[in-house]
């Protein structure tokens, strides 16, 4: 048989997939045309030189080619497909978003693209998108675009965009609430949450979910308009009234605000105001989207989020490989220890939890089974992960642990107790893991027979939400630990930024003068409340005093303590009182009362008539943490900005619209920064004097 583009391509595409006929493809750059003998049309996206399917321009044209060609074939119908085993598509290529500045140029390229789309949305024949994994952004404004959507289960559908800045530009803001019911449309672009296969066909959103093998099947009950529809909703004939959507956008800006704040988020509420000026018109939405999303990307905001994303990219790649790891062995089943049990379980791997108390390991079981009704979809999935999560209650599963995580108490000699305990039952490639927050690693290695297969693995709290994991080396720790440590952080979906050992390494070293500084204006008289909403309106998600309660004022106090003996950073004395609460155990939000007191659900109490922040307190809060980021850069803790400022915002929630600390620093000026640092220093003392790291980013010390 003669080699051709039709014969490669039948033997590389995924054999457990449908992609319709083989024979005879029109082989595009991107994507590949054929019509079978039923007449039905497949078009196979497969972008190029890359693992998935995004919307480059390029794409673009070549779908607006593609397009051309179908209306020739005289076909029935035609299927769009993802020859991608990862998904459908997962948005726009975010590449050619970086960098734009200006809106008129990006608004005359999105005009080319809705009509590319539209011409999509225009053709006479039944048109379906056959939907696996991830249908994302830029991905589901084209599959709204076909008339139908059958989805594979476990395919997951949304709008992220509001994560970058931005809102759906190719259609989505009128396509979507034209299609299921426009409050949950707009829900789903406002939190950029994405919905399983389930959801959306209660949603009416997907038309079918059904198993691969019964695809063409689908297929071809859609194109001969056998397929079974739940299309509309009475409330879009309510909410197409302008009145009903003053009513409803009303709810969703005080939803926004609450996790948004329009000066320094816009995009929510641009996205509220096109559907309740446009909702009942959607020639009208389609121009205003057009404009609006210009404007958006071409903003500082969309830009420095962008960048969040790339750095969040760069994370993710350093996480590629195979760890070997299929068994982890957690010791300590307290919040830490039980949640990365629960986690590490959750994707598969087989996991057993010790500790010396039967009834925490109990309580980290039924920690886990909440989360796993909340979090997994399926009820074979929630069983199958807790089959994976064994209680261990003599400790036997550390002999065929191929990972070790001990996350006990946060006490050098606690640790090494456990280490010499248990190193000489491990496996003589096994890694042996500790979640430490602060203790130097050559501390814990005293007497280790194997200090090359020991690794710092810094998860942060809470577990499930916090992407970030510090992996830890020391000047022992071999290649092969760290690869395997930043792969298994990439098979548990979390994001490994490398830090040197040292007291604290980067988050909580670079924590500690934020939290230290707080405190210190409490001791000033300032209320609580106010230093809180100092740092809110920088655009932390939480305040400093919220945050040490929320971390554990006792694991705080711990970490002032280590800094200051360990350290020469300047920091201030440690306040009486912290010392008298964490004594009295009052330690935070998980005790119910710390430095504010907790209602039943966790949240804390605040007093509601607090004064507003002087205009230089969120420098005093902030710029102790970016000096000491710049000290972390020279003294070689972290390699370069970019881990810094993805370590801090994925660790932290440092406020993401600004790009991160070093971003921010840059973007603001060093010679400002470094002149407001002298003059706190002048005013409030020597903690504020500025490391001669600034230096190598060309400031004068």
């Amino acid at each position: 048989m003669p080699v051709t583009k039709a014969s490669v391509w039948k033997t590389l595409a995924p054999r457990n997939m449908e992609l319709g006929p083989q024979e005879a493809p029109k082989v595009f750059t991107h994507s590949r045309l054929s019509k079978g003998s039923d007449d039905i049309a497949w078009l196979v996206l497969d972008r190029a030189n890359e693992s998935t399917n995004t919307l480059s321009e390029a794409a673009l044209a070549e779908l607006d080619t593609a397009l051309g060609d179908v209306e020739g074939l005289g076909a029935k119908g035609l299927v769009i497909r993802s020859a991608k085993k990862g998904g459908f598509i997962a948005g726009a290529d975010i590449r050619d978003f970086k960098g734009v500045t200006e809106a008129g140029e990006v608004e005359t390229r999105m005009r080319r693209a809705h009509e590319i789309v539209d011409r999509l949305a225009a053709l006479s024949i039944p048109t379906v998108a056959v939907i696996h994994g991830h249908c994302l952004g830029g991905g589901l404004e084209i599959a709204l675009a076909c008339k139908y959507r059958i989805a594979i289960d476990g395919a997951k559908l949304g709008f992220p965009e509001i994560r970058l800045g931005l809102h759906p530009g190719l259609g989505g803001t009128f396509r979507l609430p034209a299609l299921i019911d426009p409050v949950e449309a707009m829900t789903m672009m406002l939190t950029g949450k994405a919905v399983h296969a389930k959801k959306a066909q209660a949603l009416g959103l997907v038309d079918a979910v059904v198993e691969e093998r019964h695809v063409e099947n689908a297929v071809r009950a859609a194109v001969a308009g056998k397929m079974k529809t739940d299309r509309g909703n009475w409330k879009s004939g309510v909410f197409g009234l302008s009145p009903a959507r003053q009513i409803a956008t009303r709810q969703m800006r005080t939803q926004a605000e609450k996790h948004a704040p329009k000066k320094y988020y816009p995009a929510p509420y641009r996205l509220i105001d096109l559907w309740e000026e446009h909702g009942g018109d959607s020639k009208a939405m389609q121009r205003a989207e057009i404009t609006s999303f210009s404007e958006l990307l071409a903003s500082e905001t969309a830009q420095n989020l962008i960048r969040v994303f790339f750095l969040h990219e760069k994370l993710k790649g350093s996480a590629k490989g195979e760890s070997g790891i299929r068994h982890v062995h957690v010791i300590g089943s307290g919040t830490m220890g039980g949640d990365i049990a629960a986690w590490c379980a959750s994707h598969g791997l087989r996991v057993t939890l010790a500790d010396l108390d039967r009834n925490a390991i109990a309580k980290a079981i039924g920690r886990a089974a909440e989360f796993y009704d909340k979090k997994l979809y399926s009820s074979i999935e929630r069983r199958d992960a807790l089959d994976r999560l064994m209680p261990d209650f003599d400790g036997s599963g550390v002999v065929k642990a191929d990972l070790v995580i001990e996350a006990v108490a946060e006490k050098a000699d606690v640790k090494r107790k456990v280490f010499d305990g248990i190193a000489p039952k491990m496996k003589k490639d096994a890694i042996l893991a500790t979640n430490t927050s602060s203790i130097p690693l050559e501390v814990l290695r005293e007497g280790l027979a194997f200090p090359d297969r020991l690794i710092g693995l810094h998860f942060f709290n809470p577990v499930a939400k916090m992407e970030l994991v510090e992996v830890v080396s020391h000047d022992r720790t071999s290649r092969t630990t760290l690869d395997r440590a930043h792969a298994f952080c990439g098979a548990i979906e979390r994001l490994p930024a490398a830090v040197k050992s040292a007291p604290g390494f980067l988050v909580n070293r670079a924590l500690t003068p934020y939290l230290s500084e707080a405190f210190v204006m409490l001791d000033e008289g300032t209320p609580k409340e106010t230093i809180d909403r100092a740092a809110e309106d920088f655009g932390m998600p939480m305040g400093p005093i919220e945050l040490a309660d929320r971390v554990g004022l006792d694991i705080s106090l711990e970490v002032v303590r280590m800094l200051r003996d360990k350290l020469g950073d300047p920091t201030p004395e440690i306040p009486a009182w912290l010392e008298k609460k964490v004594e009295s155990g009052e330690t935070g939000r998980k005790a119910g009362k710390g430095l504010y007191a907790y209602d039943d659900k966790g949240k804390p109490k605040k007093a509601s008539d607090t004064l507003a922040p002087g205009p230089e307190m969120s420098d005093r809060l902030v710029l102790p943490m970016l000096n000491t980021c710049v000290r972390c850069l020279r003294e070689g803790i972290v390699e370069d900005e970019d881990t810094l400022d993805g370590a801090m915002i994925f660790a932290t929630g440092f406020a993401p619209f600004r790009g991160g600390p070093m971003h921010y620093a840059r973007s603001r000026g060093v010679a400002d920064i470094l002149e407001k640092l002298k003059r706190l220093k002048q005013k409030h003392g020597s903690r504020f004097a500025p490391d001669k790291g600034w230096e190598a980013l060309g400031g004068e010390t």
